[in-house]
């Protein structure tokens, strides 16, 4: 009994655990996705017209995309008050926007309702930047992995909260916006003192754990999406509902016997380590003890450093090569930076647009109330897909063919096009391709984006450092083995 406490205690203070803790975190923090689903109660409840509920929308996305306040606060206070921080303001912001809509409260002003949605919706940066760097920095090797898994929950969330909204509440669309306010803010409470930064050095078998990972949230998507398509041509009683969002959350906690799985060895090798292996150690009198021994084949890393006493905002316009490291003014006022945010605000923000009024486009084009939440759960669905599309396969493109990621960013965009079409020029089921295109080019975007910003300094830029390592930790073993074969090696045993 105490070696199993031991065990407990172990694994919720272990990397795998937080890895887990930041998928169930993802896994709900996507209210902002939903808001096609609902904003139709906002407009006949409230007597909004369609240039107010655009104007909630525009706040929507300012809100959950504005994450320097998060970063900010990360910098001088610990991850676990990041995570509360952000599962405060999610349930401040999306509870009032209940409460007005519900009628518990007076009528809200219109810039009251966008100051709600707008702090609702910020609180997902929270949750990125307490949950998400805090995995990457855990992982290091595997951090666009990493990143295209965790985002790729989030992309899932959609669909998650929609099923299991269904089942709590049925077809009431003012409670899913109650849903997405409580059950967030809960996860983060249940969870914040196990996500942290940890200093443990990865291993050889992480990459095949985070494939686990992998394969479980496509089985995850692929049911998801199963029960989507199925719910479009069958009305399930509140039995069948219930059972489904059964299968949901067993789909979701298992990750977690992945991690109990992983963090088992490593348990057994901390309670009854292995003995060391005896050996004879020979000293060689090979360097002068005065002669400092360096490898001929090190990699050295070197970040931009600045002189003592030189002024912060002296060499804005000098900057280094591209690759190396940029400070903060030098990349807002270079030219790269420009051309990424430019196509971020057009990409990025045509795909939101599109994705915000999902919702009304289906409502005008005659399609039923249950078709919309079809829309949403697919466009929630292949956001998925591609986030981990692009946090996979882009990896590996890089690495075999050196495709760049701002020629797949250029890609993506095009692909999206197709999707902005046929919502202006429909034809019947033409939605349903569109919802598909877009949600997949809307996930795939962003992280594709965060990889360029992530990859400054030139190791990652011309290939994983990693690798290097690796390769240059083997020629040098590779050089001793060589040097204790040769005859003046083996003459100093005698």
């Amino acid at each position: 009994m105490c070696e199993a406490l031991r065990f407990i205690v172990f694994m919720i203070k272990s990397r795998w655990f937080t890895v887990f803790a930041s998928f169930m975190m993802m896994a709900c923090s996507g209210g902002t996705y939903l808001f096609g689903t609902y904003s139709k109660e906002l407009k006949q409840t409230l007597g909004y017209d369609q240039s107010t509920l655009n104007l909630l929308g525009f706040f929507k996305d300012l809100g959950a995309n504005i994450g320097i306040f998060s970063g900010l606060i990360a910098e001088v206070t610990p991850t676990w008050f990041v995570l509360l921080i952000g599962a405060a303001m999610n349930l401040f912001g999306y509870l009032m926007m209940w409460l007005g809509v519900t009628g518990k409260i007076a009528k809200p002003a219109v810039w009251k309702m966008c100051t709600y949605i707008a702090i609702g919706a910020n609180s997902q940066s929270f949750v990125n930047t307490g949950a998400l760097v805090t995995c990457v920095k855990n992982f290091p090797e595997s951090r666009a992995i990493m990143l295209g898994l965790l985002k790729g929950y989030v992309g899932l969330s959609g669909a998650i909260i929609t099923q299991l909204y269904l089942a709590f509440y049925g077809n009431d669309r003012k409670a899913l916006i109650l849903l997405v306010g409580w059950l967030p803010a809960l996860i983060g409470v249940i969870f914040v003192y196990t996500i942290r930064p940890m200093k443990v050095e990865s291993k050889p078998d992480d990459l095949k754990v985070l494939f686990y990972f992998l394969f479980v949230s496509i089985a995850f998507a692929l049911f998801l999406m199963a029960i989507t398509l199925i719910q479009q041509s069958i009305t399930f009683s509140k039995g069948t509902q219930a059972l489904t969002a059964t299968a949901v959350c067993f789909l979701l906690l298992f990750p977690l016997f992945i991690s109990i799985s992983e963090e088992l060895d490593n348990f057994k090798l901390k309670e009854h380590p292995k003995p060391p292996t005896q050996i004879s150690i020979v000293h060689l009198e090979k360097y002068p003890s005065n002669q400092a021994i360096s490898a001929p084949n090190t990699l050295s890393i070197s970040s931009s450093s600045h002189p003592g006493g030189t002024p912060f905002f002296s060499n804005i316009f000098n900057k280094p090569p591209r690759g190396d490291d940029y400070t903060i003014l030098q990349a807002l006022f270079s030219i790269d930076m420009l051309i990424l945010l430019i196509a971020t605000l057009f990409g990025l923000g045509s795909s939101l647009t599109a994705v915000a009024n999902f919702g009304q486009i289906g409502e005008s084009l005659g399609y039923k109330p249950e078709t919309i939440h079809t829309f949403m759960s697919l466009i929630s669905i292949w956001n998925f897909f591609g986030r981990v599309f692009s946090g996979f396969v882009s990896e590996i493109l890089l690495m075999r063919d050196q495709i760049p990621r701002p020629l797949m960013v250029t890609i993506v965009l095009f692909i999206a096009t197709t999707g902005y079409l046929l919502i202006a020029f429909p034809f019947p089921g033409a939605l349903y391709i569109a919802s598909v295109i877009i949600g997949f080019t809307l996930g795939a975007q962003l992280p594709l984006v965060y990889f360029i910003l992530v990859e400054r300094t030139k190791p990652f830029y011309k290939g994983n450092i990693y690798k290097k390592l690796r390769e240059n930790a083997e020629q040098v073993k590779a050089e001793e083995v060589e040097e204790m074969a040769s005859p003046s090696f083996s003459n100093g045993f005698k």
